[in-house]
C-alpha cells in the first residue's frame, strides 16, 4: 500500500508522541521525545510482547532514527506494512463490532500491565492478517489509578453510537461515520434510537446517561486530574466489562438487504455459473499482479478466486448486507488476503478531513493492478444512467489490468433495469460497449460465457 507523497502523512499530525512518514515507498513512525519515556515503558513492560503475540496490536522493527524526516525524534520504527487502509464509514456492521471487541480487549491488557489506551479512535483499528489489529504504538500512557478513562467517550462515539443505530434503526446509519470523524455526538445516536433501546441497560448507561451528563458538564472547568479517585481500578473493569457485554449483544440480520442473497439466486444457470467461475480462474492465471480490487464484489464469490493468488483483494459493494456477509465468511475462515468494503461506485468515499487530507478517497487508494468488474456495467451504465465513455477512463484511473463481464441487452436482468427507467438506452450494445473501451484498454482476450449470452474480456490499459 502506497500513499504517493514522500514524508510525513497529511491525516497523521494530532498526536504530539509522534506520526507516520514515507520514505521510497515504505512506512515508518517517528517517536518523538515527548514519548520517549512512555513507548520505553511500554516495550519494557510486556505489554508490546503480549499484544503482538495475540495479534492485536501491529508489529514493528526499531529502523535508523536518521531517517525522521522531522527534529524530535528518538526512534523510529518500521511497523508491519499494511496491504490496504478502509476508514470505519467503509465497515461492516460485524467488522465496526470486531474493531470494538479489540479496541477493549487491548485495553484490558494495558490495565493489566499498568498501561491504559489515551484514545479510542475507530482509526486506530485496521483489517491486517484477516482481522483486527491496533495500528497506533503511541496509543498507550501510564495507567493513574483513580482516573476515569480518557478514551471512554471516544469509544462510544467511535464504536457504541453507530453500532447501536446500525443494529436498532438502520444499517445505512454507520456512514453516519462519514460526517463525523470523531465519531457520532451522544445526544444525535439517542436521539435517534428507537425507546425500546432503552431497556438495555447498557445502552442507557453509556449513551443516553453518558449524553446528558456530557450536557451537565458541557460548560464545565473541571480538569481530568481533579477527578482523580473518583475511578477505583474495580469500577474502571466494570465498565470496561458493561462496554464489552453491550457491544456483544448489538447484532444484525445481513440477509435483509437487497444484494445480500444474491449469490443464491443469480442470473445464471449452474452450467453459467461454474462456466463463469473456470474463465475468471483461467483469466487470473493469465496475469501477475501485486493487487486485485472487485468492484460490485457482493458476498466475495470471484474475490476468493482472486484471493487464491496470494495477492490483496479489495472486495468492494455498495449492499452494506452482502458485504457483513463477506467479511463474516473471512473472519470465520480465516482468509488473510480479503478487504470487504462498503462503497458506492457511484459515489465512491471522499477525501474528507483536515484540509480534505486527512482521509484519503478511494480512488486515490488505488490504483490496482486488476479491477474485477463482473455483471456491474449494466448497473453503472443504466441504473446510473453513465454511458461506456464515462465508465471506461473511470476503470481505467483505477487499475492497470481490467476484467470484465458485458450483460446484453436483452438479458433478462438487463430487461428488468429498463422496466425502470423511463427512456431506451440505444448505445448499451456490446459494439458501443468494446469501442468504447478500446479508447482506453486493450482487449487481450474475449469469451462467452456458457448457457448465456454474457461475455468475459480480460483488458490492460493504455
Amino acid at each position: 500500500m502506497s500513499h504517493g507523497a514522500e514524508g510525513r502523512l497529511p491525516g497523521s499530525f494530532r498526536d504530539p508522541a509522534g506520526f507516520v512518514f514515507q520514505r521510497d515507498g515504505t512506512f515508518f513512525r517517528q517517536v518523538n521525545r515527548s514519548y520517549e519515556a512512555t513507548f520505553a515503558g511500554l516495550m519494557d513492560s510486556g505489554l508490546y510482547a503480549k499484544l503482538t503475540e495475540r495479534g492485536l496490536l501491529l508489529r514493528h522493527e526499531a529502523a535508523d532514527v536518521g531517517l525522521a524526516p522531522e527534529p524530535g525524534a528518538v526512534s523510529v520504527i518500521r511497523p508491519e506494512q499494511l496491504k490496504f487502509v478502509s476508514y470505519p464509514f467503509e465497515w461492516s456492521f460485524s467488522q465496526l463490532k470486531a474493531s470494538a471487541l479489540t479496541t477493549l480487549q487491548v485495553q484490558r491488557l494495558a490495565l493489566a500491565h499498568d498501561l491504559s489506551l489515551k484514545d479510542a479512535s475507530a482509526y486506530n483499528i485496521q483489517l491486517h492478517e484477516g482481522r483486527p489489529v491496533l495500528i497506533d504504538t503511541l496509543s498507550f500512557e501510564p495507567y493513574e489509578p483513580g482516573l476515569p478513562w480518557v478514551g471512554y467517550r471516544q469509544f462510544c462515539q467511535h464504536f457504541l453510537a453507530p453500532l447501536a443505530l446500525m443494529a436498532y434503526r438502520d444499517i445505512r446509519l454507520g456512514t453516519l461515520l462519514q460526517l463525523h470523524l470523531d465519531g457520532l455526538p451522544l445526544d444525535l445516536a439517542a436521539g435517534l434510537l428507537p425507546w425500546r433501546a432503552r431497556l438495555r441497560p447498557g445502552l442507557l448507561m453509556h449513551l443516553h446517561l453518558h449524553s446528558r451528563a456530557q450536557a451537565r458538564h458541557a460548560e464545565s472547568t473541571q480538569t481530568r486530574k481533579s477527578l482523580k479517585g473518583r475511578m477505583s481500578r474495580r469500577r474502571l473493569d466494570a465498565l470496561l466489562e458493561s462496554l464489552e457485554s453491550t457491544v456483544r449483544r448489538l447484532t444484525w440480520n445481513p440477509g435483509d438487504t437487497p444484494w445480500a442473497s444474491y449469490g443464491d439466486q443469480s442470473s445464471y444457470s449452474d452450467l453459467g455459473q461454474g462456466d463463469k467461475q473456470r474463465l475468471v480462474a483461467e483469466y487470473l492465471s493469465q496475469v501477475d499482479v501485486e493487487s486485485t480490487w472487485d468492484l460490485g464484489g457482493n458476498v466475495g464469490i470471484f474475490s476468493r478466486i482472486a484471493a487464491a493468488k496470494k495477492v490483496p483483494v479489495v472486495s468492494i459493494d455498495s449492499d452494506p448486507g452482502a458485504v457483513d456477509l463477506n467479511y463474516r465468511q473471512m473472519a470465520d475462515s480465516g482468509e488473510r488476503n480479503l478487504f470487504p468494503i462498503v462503497a458506492d461506485l457511484t459515489s465512491p468515499s471522499p477525501a474528507i478531513g483536515w484540509d480534505n487530507r486527512e482521509v484519503r478517497s478511494l480512488t486515490d487508494r488505488g490504483p490496482a493492478g486488476l479491477l474485477m468488474a463482473l455483471a456491474v456495467v449494466h448497473h453503472l451504465a443504466i441504473s446510473n444512467n453513465t454511458h461506456f465513455e464515462r465508465l471506461a477512463p473511470f476503470f481505467a484511473s483505477l487499475g492497470g489490468r481490467l476484467l470484465i463481464e458485458f450483460v446484453p441487452p436483452d438479458d433478462p436482468m438487463v430487461l428488468r433495469l429498463l422496466e425502470m427507467r423511463n427512456h431506451t438506452f440505444p448505445w448499451y450494445t456490446q459494439e458501443e460497449f468494446e469501442t468504447a473501451f478500446s479508447r482506453w484498454f486493450r482487449i487481450e482476450r474475449s469469451d462467452g460465457i456458457a448457457d448465456s449470452k454474457r461475455r468475459l474480456y480480460l483488458m490492460a490499459a493504455l
